[in-house]
């Protein structure tokens, strides 16, 4: 049986039996993303399908209808099983539901990796490749807790999130900003239970534009003098900006954000949002498939990175405004590396 073992990043072990290439001829892979409209899913496919293309893998490509729609997810992964594919890269909508038809699809013989966002749990999948969103989330924290000095004693937060608390990228963006602020986060596994006033509240954004204008416009009724904006990701920042531009108070708020999209290092320059921590969904798809290339070959596994039970595929904060013990990279640097 394939088991997946620990060691150093992207490190694989040869195991026994029959290589797996000799019983599969011709290679073949499966992604399946949360939507294929999201410019980093977007930019997720173009990796994948550029390795593929490379490598003379051939590539089918799946996506829900919206984020949150794991009943496609779930029959796309019955087709890669019937088709006989190599390999599964998948980024779950609902982690947990997902689970039973993974483990089918791993019964199967197929290859399942997880790519940004790690199942519930994470040993689910062989294997994740991800970026450290914990650490992401932490980074814009620390940047924005400096940015303020000692004002941020005195801050009042407004917490833009994905959609309600569950174990995903979600939480561990939220927590990780909240810890990076200097803020007791209680349960790391969920966001919504913390006790600190500078908190004014949480909302949904479902990581679009609307979402987020709308969600900054419910916390601006809790309290208009919200100086300090976690976004999930840069649409959500954008929708962010706008509604407190139309209260006027725009120019006077931190925003931050995650994802390092083209288009949000672009509103780091024009000053909509103050920093955003950025992350690389090509590199992540790409290794993916040299994975499934592998494992197709001779049965290897890969291993997480050393220290953690993930592959860590990196990530860096962007901003113009740097701050002293907080490493970051210009815009100029995160507009090189952006996707989007």
């Amino acid at each position: 049986m394939k088991k997946l073992l620990t060691g150093t990043a992207l490190a694989a072990i040869t195991l026994g039996g029959q290589a797996f290439a000799a019983a599969h001829e011709n290679v073949s892979a499966c992604l399946i993303t949360k939507t294929d409209t999201n410019p980093f899913f977007v930019k997720m496919r173009e990796g994948a399908q550029a390795k593929a293309d490379e490598l003379g893998i051939e590539l089918k490509t799946f996506a829900g209808r919206i984020d949150g729609d794991t009943e496609t997810q779930i029959a796309a992964i019955e087709t890669c099983i019937t088709d006989g594919a190599s390999g599964i890269l998948i980024t779950a909508s609902d982690t947990a539901a997902i689970v039973p038809s993974v483990e089918k699809a791993k019964e199967a013989g197929l290859l399942v990796i997880a790519l940004d966002t790690p199942l519930n749990p994470i040993d689910a999948a062989h294997a994740t490749f991800a970026t450290d969103n914990f650490l992401a989330g932490e980074l814009i924290g620390r940047w924005a807790a400096a940015k303020m000095g000692d004002a941020a004693a005195d801050a009042r937060i407004a917490m833009l999130d994905l959609a309600i608390s569950q174990p995903t990228v979600g939480v561990l963006r939220d927590q990780g900003f909240l810890t990076g602020f200097g803020i007791d986060i209680g349960d790391p596994n969920k966001w919504g239970d913390e006790t600190d006033e500078r908190i004014v509240g949480h909302d949904v954004t479902a990581g679009n534009e609307e979402g987020g204008r709308t969600a900054m416009e419910n916390l601006l009724v809790q309290n208009p003098d919200i100086n300090v904006v976690y976004t999930i990701n840069e649409p959500a920042a954008a929708g962010a900006y706008q509604a407190l531009q139309q209260m006027g108070s725009g120019g006077d708020v931190i925003i931050t954000s995650v994802d390092g999209g083209c288009p949000g290092v672009q509103n780091i320059a024009d000053g909509v949002i103050g920093a955003t921590s950025q992350q690389y969904p090509l590199r992540m798809a790409s290794l993916g498939i040299e994975a499934i290339a592998a494992y197709a070959k001779d049965g290897t596994v890969p291993e997480p990175t050393e220290g953690k039970d993930f592959y860590d595929t990196g990530v860096a904060l962007v901003t113009n405004e740097p701050v002293e013990g907080v490493e970051s990279i210009s815009v100029e640097e995160g507009l090189e590396l952006c996707w989007g």
